[in-house]
């Protein structure tokens, strides 16, 4: 097979792993940077050019775009559905998942464990979406924030309305939602490859940071997931529409709740924490999905 990858830093550990293990199992896996990808419109022949030369004849392709390229790199990845070349995750269901607002509101409508959100666009409502995720203490998150950039904890009510009327000011999107005490600072990674868990791991932040990100210092193990935990990142996974991606929870008092469905996972954390060879996997589901015109959103815009 002929692998494209759209990743801008092709050192990454996750972008070589997937080379390495396409590459192991006879595969051609070709890295492009997202920002070098020209789209070319025209009716009847969408093309795509990347340094002069016109992209063509992949079997596949997988998105690792960076979420500060999202619209960028959503309309390269239509480009390649429109040419009937299969996606590992489909533009649609990563837009989902890049906005937190609407990935929360598909979540919820389906019924899956999530923490009591609240959004709104009057600074003045401050006080109002603290008290309706039983805040204080509340966790404020800016929409497009990734990695735990972007989240505050607002342990009283005074901060809590000070950090909402500043960021509204400066006309910044942000979620307000209730702080999962019990969990004590740890989250669960959860990897989905094709409708099925094929890692977890349980982080811990760094410190007294309540935020579990690995690149902020935080630290990760083996987890043994519940059957509980198991199903929700399953059902996450399903109706983000997503193939592969990670699911973070946190252990409440009532079950496990969903914080975000990552479309670009990293696996160095879940590889080493797990001792799973997780590319090799992702590779995998790619050999046995990836047909030409499969693509669902072929066409769709």
């Amino acid at each position: 097979m002929r692998i494209a990858m759209l990743a801008r830093n092709p050192q990454l550990y996750s972008h070589v792993r997937l080379k390495e293990a396409a590459e192991a199992r006879g595969h051609s896996l070709e890295i492009l940077n997202t920002t070098r990808c020209n789209v070319n419109i025209a009716s009847h022949r969408p093309t795509l050019t990347y340094n002069g030369k016109t992209l063509a004849d992949y079997d596949a392709v997988i998105p690792r775009i960076g979420a500060s390229i999202t619209h960028y790199g959503l309309a390269v990845l239509r480009q390649f559905e429109m040419q009937g070349v299969w996606c590992l995750n489909e533009s649609v269901a990563i837009g989902r998942s890049r906005d937190k607002l609407r990935s929360m509101q598909i979540l919820a409508k389906y019924g899956i464990g999530l923490p009591l959100t609240a959004y709104a666009n009057d600074p003045k409502a401050a006080e109002e979406i603290i008290k309706a995720v039983k805040g204080p203490p509340v966790v404020i998150k800016l929409l497009e924030g990734t990695q735990g950039i972007g989240v505050v904890l607002a342990e009283t009510m005074t901060s809590a309305k000070s950090v909402i009327e500043a960021f509204r000011g400066a006309n910044v999107n942000i979620l307000v939602q209730e702080f999962i005490a019990e969990a004590g600072g740890t989250d669960i990674r959860a990897l989905v490859v094709g409708g099925k868990v094929v890692g977890a791991m349980k982080r811990k932040g760094a410190g007294d940071d309540f935020r579990s990100n690995l690149h902020r210092g935080g630290s990760a193990e083996v987890a043994r997931i519940t059957p509980a935990e198991r199903s929700t990142a399953v059902s996450a996974a399903r109706r983000m529409g997503l193939n592969v991606c990670g699911v973070d929870m946190l252990r409440s008092n009532h079950g496990p709740v969903v914080m975000e469905v990552n479309s670009s996972p990293g696996i160095e954390g879940i590889e080493k924490a797990t001792g799973k060879d997780l590319a090799t996997v992702i590779i995998q589901f790619v050999e046995q999905n990836a047909k030409m015109g499969r693509t669902k959103t072929k066409g769709k815009g």
